[in-house]
């Protein structure tokens, strides 16, 4: 069990290195830190410190900066994660407030948390596993083509063009009504299930058209099913300058939303968690942490969100904007 004194010690240095970006030397946290001892004994604590893997040095004369064990006794000792003042959350709720449909709340969300965090924010779009389909349309747009529109109960809408040759105004009117008197109220997979029956139903002359638009809504509700990350706050990156080494890579991870998923796949319950360094598991984000919370209060709404930065951001501001933002979304989604 590490001593008070050296927990004081390894506190001030994560603060002032998250602060300044500089190693810290022990005349610096005397100056700086109410720790109640001389520069020698500061510096006799920093020895066992870095003996103990918790700092290290990384240039000969210079100050110590933590490494990622001393981050996560950091973080682990964390007595409690700060609220944010009223003004920051009025300012969240004012910010979300004007939000019209699923997609623009994950829009917001994820600027929102890239704002407020200044780290790259990862918004997953909730499982909402008891949406259903609230309405299908079919509307000529032009010769040929048409549109297809479909809506879910969560106010999610996707749409797509579909081919549907010599069809007139009123075979779409036919197999739009069709469509919707079998899906409407249905969740989206039994809906996706039920698709087959509608076109067995459809006189011969429509089977055709029946045929190309069920492939096409079909697509649209795996995808609806299916479940989707936004990312945001990318150019935040490059505001760590030259010390935060290994940008391309990290990059490329961002890019994949498979990668994305896994990160943010260990929050649930409404609980943070905190991944640093070489605790993530992939090596292209050895040199970022990731602090992520589930979202969405109920069984029928879950997701999760997350912000990725160097391993020296502010874990207890960030620890609180993650969590804070992820509840009022959570309420969002389950008053609207």
């Amino acid at each position: 069990m590490m001593e008070d004194r050296k927990l004081d010690v390894l506190r001030a240095i994560v603060t002032d290195y998250v602060s300044s970006h500089e190693p810290v030397g022990s005349k610096a946290l005397v100056d700086r830190h109410n720790l109640g001892v001389s520069s020698a004994t500061v510096r006799n604590d920093m020895a066992v410190l870095e003996e103990e893997g918790y700092i290290t040095q990384p240039h000969t004369s210079a100050g110590r900066i933590p490494t990622d064990k001393g981050y996560r006794f950091f973080v682990d000792r964390i007595a409690s994660i700060k609220p944010l003042s009223p003004a920051e959350a009025r300012a969240i709720k004012a910010f979300m407030s004007g939000a019209v449909d699923l997609d623009d709340i994950v829009s917001r969300t994820v600027r929102l948390l890239a704002q407020v965090t200044h780290q790259v924010a990862i918004v997953q779009y909730p499982i909402v596993s008891s949406a259903t389909v609230r309405h299908v349309e079919l509307v000529s747009v032009t010769e040929g083509r048409a549109l297809l529109v479909l809506i879910n109960s969560s106010g999610r809408i996707e749409q797509r063009t579909v081919d549907v040759g010599r069809a007139d105004e009123d075979d779409l009117a036919d197999l739009r009504d069709r469509l919707n008197t079998e899906l409407v109220g249905q969740r989206l997979r039994r809906a996706g299930g039920l698709l087959p029956e509608v076109v067995a139903q459809v006189p011969d002359v429509l089977q055709p058209l029946a045929r190309t638009v069920a492939v096409t809504l079909a697509e649209m509700l795996d995808e609806e099913v299916a479940t989707r990350v936004a990312v945001g706050g990318v150019p935040n990156l490059t505001s760590f300058g030259a010390g935060f080494d290994g940008i391309r890579p990290i990059l490329e991870a961002l890019e994949e939303q498979v990668v994305l998923l896994k990160l943010l796949g260990e929050a649930h319950d409404d609980t943070l968690t905190v991944r640093i360094g070489a605790e993530n598991p992939y090596q292209q984000l050895s040199t970022t942490s990731v602090i992520a919370s589930s979202y969405g209060n109920s069984e029928d709404v879950r997701a999760s969100l997350g912000v990725v930065g160097p391993t020296r951001m502010d874990y207890p501001s960030t620890m609180a904007s993650v969590r804070a933002v992820a509840r009022y979304v959570g309420r969002f989604l389950s008053e609207s």
